[in-house]
């Protein structure tokens, strides 16, 4: 009896024992993950793949950072490249302003280059309308108390005085000696001579302008003077009516110091100073005609070779 209790005991046991273990293994087994993200045992299907790929674990709160390779590079949504169009403009303008700048220096370098003096265009003074031209020896002169029969008015060579007059740029108000002044021609100087009757005010400016503080170059009034405005060179005249007529810059630019069209190339247009001409105190230019005494254009009664 007492042995056939203890086996109902044992079996019943063993019965109950069993069966509890094997079920919570399997519960425990089931809920485990396989180190690839799958379940084992009879995990439902799906807890770790989706659409037949496999995720990649990441941790709770982490987020995706941005990609280094486009960051900064695309513009924000919404946005678009302005186009710069005031710039562009701006550079348009100043290109435009620069292509008329040069145009006008180009072609203000070939005005002057047409009435510059050189080896091809020895005088191109004699392409100015209106001008006069003649031939006179040099190194033919006189004293302070001779006068010489000249034969233009103003003259513009011939016998002349052994002393230049300054012309430096020199403006002079007063009439000055015209022996003193053909000299200053000889070394290749302009002179602008004007009718002081009418030439004054703005016109009487704008031609000393065209002197003042250029070498080889003087200005004063001449009484008497058949038009308003006359240049004269060595061997050059030309007579015009208006102070801004194009063909005086087309005189000086041809003919102030042109070394083709002078005697003495070289020779000093500085003042001499008193006791021999002073330009604050000049000869003055005398309008009575000439004494029949006077040097005559041949050089009759003339010095030559003697003075500057």
């Amino acid at each position: 009896m007492a042995s056939g209790g203890s086996g109902r005991r044992t079996g019943s046991s063993s019965g109950s024992s069993g069966p509890s273990r094997s079920g919570r293994d399997g519960r425990s087994q089931g809920g485990q993950r396989s180190g690839n993200g799958q379940r084992s045992g009879n995990a439902p299907r799906g807890g770790g793949q989706r659409g037949g790929g496999q995720r990649t674990a990441q941790r709770p709160g982490q987020k995706r950072g941005p990609n280094p390779v486009t960051r900064g590079k695309r513009p924000a949504p919404g946005t678009r490249r302005q186009v710069p169009w005031l710039v562009i403009g701006a550079v348009a303008v100043v290109l435009a302003l620069a292509a008329v700048v040069i145009g006008f220096a180009l072609s203000r370098e070939s005005e002057v280059s047409a009435w510059r003096p050189s080896e091809d265009n020895r005088d191109p003074s004699l392409a100015i309308p209106g001008i006069v031209t003649g031939q006179y020896a040099g190194q033919q002169h006189v004293n302070a108390q001779q006068r010489v029969a000249y034969d233009r008015s103003p003259p513009f060579g011939g016998p002349h005085d052994a002393y230049w007059a300054a012309c430096n740029g020199v403006v002079y108000p007063t009439p000055v000696r015209s022996e003193n002044m053909v000299h200053s021609l000889e070394h290749g100087a302009v002179w602008i001579a004007y009718n002081p009757d009418q030439v004054t005010g703005p016109a009487l400016q704008t031609l000393a302008a065209k002197v003042q503080g250029q070498d080889y170059t003087m200005m004063s009034p001449y009484p008497g003077l058949d038009q308003p405005i006359s240049l004269q060179s060595w061997g050059h005249e030309l007579k015009v009516a208006d102070a801004n007529d194009p063909r005086i810059d087309q005189f000086i630019s041809s003919l102030r110091q042109n070394q083709y069209t002078f005697p003495e190339v070289g020779a000093s247009c500085d003042a001499l100073g008193p006791g021999y001409f002073d330009p604050d105190n000049p000869p003055p230019f005398d309008a009575s005609p000439p004494p029949p005494d006077a040097v005559t254009m041949d050089g009759r009664g003339a010095d030559a070779g003697n003075g500057g």
